[in-house]
């Protein structure tokens, strides 16, 4: 059971694209901005997918968002007021964000942290498992294997790129269990398509 007070905490909620992390985060902010107690939502300024200034989560349920840079930003941007921090994409930031949600946390803050645990080579996606082993509560969601409906693990990549970062959803990802689930396919060469018309 969660009591506001004097003492802050980290959640995180994390697992692969397609899992409901950033409609778990939405649900979470949402809930105490009913409550009346002050938060706010923030996101990495490189994410500008569905909204520029909203976390918007795939199912397009959304919520305010204040655009960053880095976790230093971040931490310039929180108001002395505020007593719940939501970040979403948290793996998008530098690593200083684990010390951020710690100085936070420590001043009495909620911070909530929705991010991917893992890339899609299927390696730690830091800071993300860095913060999970320093947060009081960790949510894993699963989604659903694009291939079999099994319990989707991992963030599968469908397009051709070295790059670690490439924003897409599902033109560019899929949800796969551990049997679909296979790093080399974004490596092979696909096709292209032509829609006629």
């Amino acid at each position: 059971m969660h009591r506001r007070g004097d003492t802050g905490w980290i959640e995180v909620i994390a697992g692969p694209m397609f899992s409901g992390k950033s409609e778990e985060l939405i649900r979470r902010v949402t809930r105490y901005h009913l409550a009346r107690i002050p938060t706010q939502t923030f996101k990495p300024a490189l994410d500008t997918r569905y909204a520029v200034a909203e976390v918007v989560s795939h199912s397009r349920l959304s919520t305010e968002a204040i655009p960053v840079q880095d976790s230093d930003q971040l931490l310039r941007s929180v108001e002395d007021r505020t007593q719940v921090v939501g970040v979403d994409e948290g793996q998008f930031f530098d690593d200083g964000l684990v010390q951020v949600a710690e100085t936070l946390a420590d001043a009495g803050k909620n911070i909530i942290v929705a991010g991917l645990d893992l890339d899609y080579l299927g390696r730690p996606f830091e800071p993300i498992p860095s913060l999970m082993l320093r947060a009081e509560y960790v949510t894993k969601a699963l989604a659903v294997c694009h291939k079999c409906g099994g319990p989707g693990l991992f963030t599968q990549r469908v397009v051709q790129s070295d790059e670690l970062v490439v924003l897409g959803a599902t033109d560019a990802y899929q949800a796969r269990c551990r049997q679909c689930y296979d790093p080399r396919e974004a490596e092979q060469p696909k096709l292209a398509v032509v829609e006629e018309g």
